[in-house]
């Protein structure tokens, strides 16, 4: 999700943060991150606005004459791209009397239907609600047959009818719903592969009828503008609720994200990933957007996706070890399940802080969790605990063990010690809040290339695939200095200067 903005965003953050903060290279940098966001797909009326404002807030005495100036600046940045896409009221009107009505509209290829049936597992599971699908979506061949079958595995109750019209089905629903003890109906409209007046008449004949107490536009992300111009279509014949985007882990973009609420003046309710039921609908966080953007990481968002599948207080723990760092390997096995539960690895790590920009430098595959699984199974509890006991003889027993080359074991030791080096890095810098991210970027910055170029080397600790290449100036292996000084032994001049005095005394007492 959104890996270009983010790699864009990281290498801008990095430089700014190292200058001394004048008018005139605060100027550059929203040039820099004008051309970010044009290449983001974000429409250019929203990026002449929010580029604006940023200026105007960022040439006053809250950057120019601040303490820390280059922080400063980027919350301007973040604060103004969460108030771009929000607030945001993810809750749902229901109805005082009756079914509450929920019409899904859309174009075809959008992921409609499969939304209706991640919307009403929602509803069943984290509100209590007694769901009924409708399948009016009879332009579409197989919609209602892929309805049924979403129906049947989540538990709700399928309504449709055959030789009649979608409005009418819709209103016969309201009926079935009451009879079948139904507190809400989703209905799923016919679509289009592009707006015309047949599907305009059609749905609005749908919300007469129905009277709707919510109008969701599901907008499918990878189309970047075009999802924006076909909101503000629908909202201008529907007066829409809200939107949900889905298909937002294969946008690489992020220009619908950020320009949906302009435009449309609607909020975006609900994101979707994947084509799995069980990939359910997230509730659009605008903060927690930006952060990621930005790549900063949302670990609210790990943390509550954890929640979901471990209970509160293992959740707690594990919110706890992610920001002191003092997470070890038995911890990592007992939630490698709930980590499986939780979505594609790429996706968790990108909620990493600091690591959102560098995840498909890192060479990860889902398939590969089961064989590090193995790996640290074919360990001791105290070997998992403090894996720096793991000499020569251990590496190859576990190997033996799990059936994998010794490579991949060293690999994968290896890596867990570079993620945990870092995690601590952002823990003592501070990682709190926009202000502390950023401070933990900057002072983490001369590992970062060190980080992602041994990342890289993750394949070979989980299986042999082919490694990508890494650009210039985008996080390939660099030498490790001091970010302040250039210095390749990563000291500061004063450091220097001190150690060069001890070694001149040092040879002065070895003369006497």
């Amino acid at each position: 999700m959104f890996e270009a903005i983010t790699r864009r965003f990281t290498d801008i953050i990095g430089n700014i943060t190292r200058k001394k903060i004048t008018e005139g290279n605060i100027k550059e940098t929203l040039r820099e991150i004008r051309v970010a966001l044009l290449e983001a797909d974000v429409a250019f009326e929203v990026i002449k606005d929010f580029l604006a404002k940023v200026e105007a807030e960022a040439l006053g005495d809250r950057v120019l004459k601040g303490v820390n100036p280059g922080q400063q600046f980027i919350s301007v940045v973040y604060e103004e791209m969460a108030k771009l896409m929000g607030p945001v009221d993810t809750s749902l009107h229901y109805a005082q009397q009756g079914p509450t009505v929920i019409l899904m509209a859309g174009l075809q290829g959008s992921g409609k239907t499969t939304t209706c049936g991640k919307l009403a597992l929602l509803l069943k599971t984290e509100q209590k609600r007694r769901p009924l699908l409708v399948a009016a979506d009879v332009q579409r061949p197989a919609a209602v047959e892929q309805l049924k079958k979403l129906g049947e595995q989540i538990g709700v109750p399928v309504f449709s009818e055959s030789g009649v019209k979608p409005p009418q089905i819709c209103l016969h629903s309201l009926d079935f719903a009451k009879r079948q003890g139904c507190d809400t109906v989703i209905l799923d409209s016919a679509g289009r592969l592009h707006i015309d007046e047949a599907m305009m008449a059609e749905v609005k004949e749908v919300a007469a009828l129905t009277t709707p107490q919510e109008i969701f536009l599901v907008c499918d992300a990878m189309t970047g503008q075009d999802a924006v111009k076909s909101a503000k279509q629908f909202n201008e014949q529907l007066s829409l609720t809200g939107v949900i985007l889905t298909k937002l882990d294969g946008d690489a973009r992020g220009g619908a994200a950020l320009s949906v609420k302009a435009i449309t003046g609607k909020p975006i309710k609900f994101v979707g990933v994947g084509e799995k039921l069980e990939n359910t609908l997230k509730p659009f966080r605008p903060d927690g957007m930006a952060q990621r953007i930005l790549g900063f990481g949302d670990v609210l968002q790990l943390v509550d996706d954890a929640r979901k599948v471990v209970n509160a207080e293992e959740a707690t723990q594990l919110q706890e070890k992610l920001l002191s760092a003092t997470f070890n390997l038995n911890d990592f096995l007992k939630h490698i399940s709930a980590v499986k539960k939780m979505g594609s690895m790429k996706d968790l790590l990108k909620m990493v802080p600091g690591l959102g920009a560098h995840v498909d430098d890192m060479g990860v595959e889902d398939k590969e969790l089961s064989q590090i699984e193995a790996i640290i199974q074919s360990m001791t509890p105290k070997e998992r605990e403090r894996p720096e006991i793991l000499n020569t003889s251990r590496r190859d027993r576990i190997a033996r063990g799990a059936q994998v080359a010794r490579t991949e074991v060293d690999g994968l030791l290896k890596q867990f010690q570079m993620m945990k080096k870092f995690m601590d890095e952002f823990s003592r810098a501070g990682g709190k809040g926009p202000l502390g991210k950023i401070k933990a970027l900057a002072s983490a910055k001369k590992q970062m290339s060190d980080i992602t170029g041994m990342m890289h080397k993750m394949v070979e600790a989980t299986g042999p695939q082919q490694q990508k290449g890494t650009q210039k100036g985008r996080g390939g292996p660099q030498q490790p200095g001091n970010p302040k000084t250039g210095s390749a032994s990563g000291l500061s001049k004063d450091e220097i200067r001190k150690r060069r005095k001890a070694e001149r005394q040092n040879k002065k007492k070895n003369r006497r």
